[in-house]
């Protein structure tokens, strides 16, 4: 945790419980985070597209906009990772969540400790601080290139957005090309948590990728779903 105090990340908690809001903003201050509270979705919008965050936590139901629209607005200019806050047991709500770009969900009601836990687990994913020294700085593979530093992606000079936890898991595809990984590795690999087989998080994840990259060009069939087993990069 030390590093990342050292980084003190800027945090975006948006949440229309005043009392949640004011309880996880003051738990994360005393981590360290610099915080920045919203309490409606066009507030957090604004705030979102004219700051700099390093993390935005993102409550479903705000009044004005609720966060999937939030979302869906932030992800045409920013690509900022999001960790949505979902009602327990509401798979789709997170199915519409990554659908529109979310990188993580907590689901409520939700105990601080996971809370933090989830979140310094996804700001190592988009901050780079996982060890990846035995990974090369870019990735070419015909016309399709990735870079690691800056988290370009280019198919035939046609630059595809994606956000950290999609780029980490095309990278992990593209950097073992021809062999299946499996999900349960996937899922320790680039979400850094247990998998679940009722958890589609994933597979949202790789069809928005696959999307992207067949808009700029490329043969959806690169990116295969091996059922039963994992995906594969060809």
């Amino acid at each position: 945790m030390a590093s990342v105090a050292q980084r003190r990340p800027r945090i975006l908690v948006v949440e229309d419980d005043r009392t949640l809001n004011g309880q996880v903003a003051g738990l994360l201050e005393g981590k360290g985070y610099r915080i920045h509270q919203c309490y409606e979705g066009e507030d957090a919008l604004t705030a979102a597209l004219s700051q700099r965050f390093d993390l935005i936590l993102l409550d479903v139901l705000l009044p004005k906009l609720d966060g999937f629209e939030v979302l869906a607005r932030l992800r045409k200019t920013r690509q900022t990772p999001v960790m949505m806050l979902t009602a327990r047991g509401a798979e789709e709500e997170r199915i519409l969540g990554y659908r529109r770009g979310a990188d993580d969900y907590v689901p409520k009601p939700f105990g601080f400790t996971e809370l933090l836990l989830r979140i310094e687990a996804l700001l190592r994913r988009t901050q780079g601080s996982t060890d990846q020294r035995a990974d090369p700085d870019e990735l070419c593979v015909g016309p399709l290139r990735l870079h690691r530093i800056n988290q370009a992606v280019h198919y035939d000079d046609i630059a595809s957005t994606l956000t950290p936890i999609q780029f980490r898991l095309l990278w992990s595809l593209v950097l073992h090309q021809g062999e299946v990984l499996s999900k349960p590795y996937l899922y320790q690999l680039v979400l850094e948590r247990e998998f679940s087989r009722y958890d589609r998080s994933l597979d949202m994840h790789l069809s928005r990728v696959r999307r992207k990259l067949t808009m700029a060009g490329m043969a959806a069939d690169r990116l295969q779903t091996v059922h039963g087993k994992g995906y594969c990069f060809l």
